[in-house]
Order: C-alpha cells, then sequence, then structure tokens
C-alpha cells in the first residue's frame, strides 16, 4: 500500500453510503448506550433544574427558566454523543484493526471523513428531535428558526465528530478518549452558557467565558428557540465555522497520510 491515501476525491458512492449505513447500524446495534440515556438525562435535568429551581429564577431571555434551558441541554448531548461515537467507532476500528477494511477500499480520505461524519450528523439530528420532543411535551417549548436549529445541529456536530476522529486516531487506549471529554468537553460545555446567561455571571467570569468556544455554540443554537443572544449571532456562527474549517482540514490530513492506521 502506499505511504498516504487520495485525501479530496470523490469517487465511489457507493463505498461512502456502505460506510454512512455501517456507522448507523453500529449506533442500532448500542442504541441503549447511544440515545436512551441523553433522552433519561435530559428528563432528570428539566425536572430537578428546569421545573424545580425553575420555579423560584425568573425568566431568562423572555423565556421561562425551563424553557432556556432545553437548547443547553440538546447541545450538550449532541456534542457529547457526536464526539464519543466517531471517537470510539474510529478508536475500535483501529483496535480490532477492522480499519484495514476502509484502507484497501478504494476510499478516498475525503470519502472516510464524510462517511463517519455523515453518520454523527444523522445520530445528532435523531438525538436532538427527541430532547426537543421531550422539552414539548414538558415545558411545550419549540424552535422559533427552524433552519439556525437544524444549522446548528448539524455544524456541531460536524465539529465534534471532526474532533472525536482526531483523538481516535491519536488515542492509544480507550481511556485517552475519556480524557478530552472529563476534562475539557464537560467542564467547558456546563460553564458555556447550558444553565444560565453570561449576563447573569460575574464580570471576571463573564470575560473568562468569551475564550470558551462551547459559549458560542450553545448561545447560537438558543437563538433559535428565543430570538436573543448573549454576543452577536454572526460572531457565534464564524467562530463555530471556523473552528469546524480547521478541525475537517486536520483530520482529513491524519487519515490521508494514514497516521496511525497503518500496521
Amino acid at each position: 500500500m502506499a505511504n498516504s491515501m487520495d485525501v479530496w476525491g470523490f469517487r465511489n458512492p457507493v463505498g461512502l453510503a456502505t460506510l454512512v449505513k455501517r456507522e448507523l447500524v453500529r449506533t442500532i446495534k448500542v442504541i441503549n448506550q447511544v440515545i436512551w440515556p441523553p433522552i433519561i438525562t435530559t428528563i432528570l435535568y428539566v425536572l430537578v433544574f428546569g421545573l424545580g429551581l425553575g420555579s423560584q429564577v425568573r425568566a431568562i431571555q423572555g423565556v421561562p427558566y425551563a424553557a432556556f434551558l432545553i437548547p443547553g441541554l440538546i447541545m450538550l448531548q449532541v456534542i457529547d454523543q457526536t464526539y464519543g461515537e466517531s471517537s470510539s467507532s474510529l478508536f475500535q476500528g483501529r483496535f480490532m484493526y477492522s480499519i484495514q477494511e476502509l484502507l484497501v477500499a478504494p476510499l478516498s480520505a475525503a470519502e472516510i471523513v464524510t462517511g463517519f461524519i455523515v453518520a454523527s450528523i444523522v445520530r445528532a439530528l435523531a438525538i436532538a428531535m427527541l430532547i426537543l420532543g421531550v422539552g414539548f411535551v414538558m415545558v411545550r417549548t419549540v424552535p422559533e428558526n427552524w433552519t439556525l436549529y437544524f444549522g446548528m445541529t448539524v455544524l456541531v456536530a460536524t465539529l465534534f465528530a471532526a474532533i472525536g476522529m482526531i483523538f481516535g486516531l491519536l488515542a492509544e487506549k480507550f481511556d485517552h478518549i475519556a480524557v478530552f471529554t472529563t476534562f475539557v468537553i464537560t467542564p467547558l460545555v456546563f460553564v458555556g452558557g447550558v444553565f444560565t446567561s453570561a449576563k447573569f455571571l460575574p464580570p471576571l467570569v463573564r470575560q473568562v467565558s468569551l475564550f470558551n468556544p462551547m459559549f458560542y455554540m450553545i448561545d447560537a443554537f438558543r437563538y433559535s428557540f428565543t430570538g436573543h443572544s448573549d454576543v452577536p449571532l454572526a460572531l457565534s456562527l464564524s467562530i463555530v465555522c471556523v473552528l469546524t474549517a480547521v478541525s475537517l482540514v486536520v483530520v482529513l490530513r491524519m487519515i490521508g497520510a494514514g497516521y496511525k492506521l497503518r500496521v
């Protein structure tokens, strides 16, 4: 096999569709780990924070606190699940040497990355819609701007699927994948506006939060529900788009070079 594969070509739609199907079948086989935990976690968050503590909290951005909470919870699960699924799938392929099937198949790096990301987007949309259904049943909230709702879901899913693939390539064992979730994703998401508006934070903390990329993702996504944001929508979209583009370029280069893929 050559030292590197074609990076940008899209000449095998059948192979690409097969890869997407394989990843979705994998999701269905572990549905109890992928779909139901986010739903149960969201219900608990809404019950404890939204409906419990929410009765003591004034309206935020013109909506009841429980309704304010739902977009943050959707984004929390989209980020966590897309990263976890793409990273574990790619690492498992390396660990079990099944990744060799992709390397010998007539698939370019772009097709391999696209296959993983498309499957992640489908999972993210399914999870987002299920949690939205929970939100509608419990607090009667739906997006005002459906285009922004779906656009941000796809954009963030693409970003974290790419990051998941990067760490799936870098990891030497499963624990390395969990390190990024534990020490980066979870802390940044929880202080990124899931539970409160940045306007209610102390001035210093508010300024620090502006360096948190999760803040812009959650703020832009919440705008699709409330029509309000803590920072200009254009700024949030620009930051997320740049981060997504950078992540895609990095993972394409890594896959194209066969980084930790060949034995």
